[in-house]
């Protein structure tokens, strides 16, 4: 959906805050959900997908509130948070949670972020998860928040300098992988496997078994 007017903006901008609203009635003010939802309205504008930027904004402001909410101590949290971050938010760090997330079996609660967050998805990034059965395609660069790195318990930087602001008692690394924007979908590969056995590692070090991928 492109917006057309300030009335179909506005339209949709009310009907996601009145949405959330509902969903943290007793954990936010609507005043800060509306908030959340304005600013990731303008923050997601400028994703090449039009027709899903209502979607979008309603995915972002719902993974932003339940961050911030963690970090108040509002939301109880179950299981370990893990934040991947590249420059764009379009192939590593999406491959990255992708896999976290299939392999752990929904066990570990993934979010990704871009500290230059790009307009669309890496198409050969979407393309190497594919033929393992992980589908990236409803997936969309999102900036990185202040609350999300809070929310998390690891933070993976891959390739985006200092980005991420430095918070006490959180674990910090830094996967050194190839870039694979701009790449053909042969290297495209190379990276997603280097990610896989990377993964792997980390649910091992956070005593979580690992399921059996689509493609083994």
């Amino acid at each position: 959906m492109v917006f057309n007017t300030d009335l179909e903006r506005d339209f949709i901008l009310k009907r996601e805050i009145a949405h959330l609203s509902d969903e943290f009635k007793g954990t936010f003010a609507p005043e800060t959900v509306e908030r959340y939802v304005r600013e990731s309205l303008e923050s997601l504008e400028g994703a090449r997908v039009k027709d899903f930027i209502p979607l979008f904004v309603n995915r972002f402001s719902r993974e932003r509130l339940r961050a911030l909410g963690q970090v108040q101590g509002k939301i109880a949290k179950d299981q370990p948070e893990v934040l991947f971050v590249c420059t764009h938010n379009a192939g590593r760090s999406q491959m990255a949670a992708a896999l976290l997330h299939h392999l752990s079996g929904g066990r570990v609660s993934v979010r990704s972020a871009g500290s230059e967050p790009a307009d669309q998805i890496n198409p050969a990034a979407i393309s190497a998860m594919s033929e393992i059965g992980l589908d990236l395609s409803q997936e969309f660069p999102k900036p990185l928040t202040d609350e999300v790195i809070q929310a998390a318990d690891v933070v993976i930087t891959m390739g985006c300098g200092d980005a991420c602001a430095i918070y006490p008692g959180k674990r910090y690394e830094d996967w050194e992988l190839d870039d694979p924007a701009g790449q053909p979908l042969q290297k495209v590969r190379l990276v997603r496997d280097a990610i896989a056995v990377r993964v792997e590692v980390l649910l091992a070090e956070l005593g979580i078994p690992r399921i059996k991928a689509e493609h083994e």
